[in-house]
């Protein structure tokens, strides 16, 4: 791994820059999390030891951006040595700045305060699946996997496996191949409550009143040498209890499945 320049990050961005967006960022949005609503975080002592580099943390999604801003808040939290809650922004002054976040390229070009949020640690990636809202089909860019694995090799990285809002997608194997390769400290997140409190983008208040909750889960037990990708993202997809295990609509339609063939054969 390269020796960390003291002034830029990993893309070369000015390190009190990045402070200063995030802090200013950080204010803005902070009584979004401990004001018009509660976030309650847990978990968060998993995170304590963690080296400064190497770990990627996997996550549901439910905004486009409310879920990440909560997260920058976690995570300075926790820099400055508070656990498991966000009461006290003093955190702002001193941010994590070697942290990024995984997320869409056409998603991060649109408009003057998405440009802003880029700044903040955005690594981008374009979708291989989908693209302007219509399915498509192509490769993926190998320069933007080089992107991710030099932000791993700087910091901290969130990914978040199913690429999309939608509850119970399927995971994308590209997050289970970087894992394989990488071998790097997985942290699953579960997050709940932010698609109730926030519209689809995560920048208005939807409803006040509403307590989003973060768990942070143990790391990942996984067998770098054995476990193949298809493994690797079932674990992920446990850890972040997107299966359809957890789905309880689903459960609910298979129950009655049976409970109709059972009746068929008495």
């Amino acid at each position: 791994m390269a020796k960390k320049n003291i002034f830029t990050d990993a893309f070369g961005h000015l390190y009190f820059l990045k402070r200063a967006i995030i802090f200013i960022l950080g204010i803005i949005s902070y009584r979004r999390f401990n004001g018009f609503n509660k976030l309650k975080i847990s978990g968060t002592e998993y995170l304590v030891d963690l080296p400064d580099s190497n770990v990627l943390f996997v996550s549901n999604h439910q905004t486009y951006f409310a879920d990440v801003a909560a997260m920058y808040h976690a995570f300075c939290a926790v820099n400055n040595g508070y656990l498991n809650t966000i009461k006290n922004p003093v955190y702002l002054l001193n941010p994590k700045v070697d942290f990024y976040y995984v997320a869409a390229e056409e998603t991060m070009n649109k408009g003057l305060m998405t440009k802003i949020f880029k700044l903040a640690g955005a690594v981008t990636v374009k979708r291989t699946w989908r693209a302007e809202g219509k399915n498509v089909n192509r490769m993926v860019d190998l320069n933007e996997v080089e992107n991710i694995m030099k932000a791993l090799d700087n910091g901290w990285v969130i990914t978040f496996p199913q690429g999309t809002t939608a509850a119970f997608a399927q995971g994308r194997k590209g997050t289970a191949k970087l894992v394989k390769n990488q071998r790097p400290i997985v942290v699953p997140i579960k997050i709940n409550g932010f698609r109730r409190a926030f519209d689809k983008k995560g920048l208005r208040v939807k409803v006040t009143g509403v307590c989003p909750t973060m768990e942070f889960k143990k790391p990942l037990e996984i067998d770098y040498d054995h476990d193949d990708a298809q493994t690797i993202l079932h674990k992920i997809m446990v850890a972040i209890e997107q299966t359809e295990d957890f789905n309880v609509l689903h459960v609910y339609e298979q129950e009655l499945k049976a409970q109709k063939s059972a009746e068929k054969t008495t």
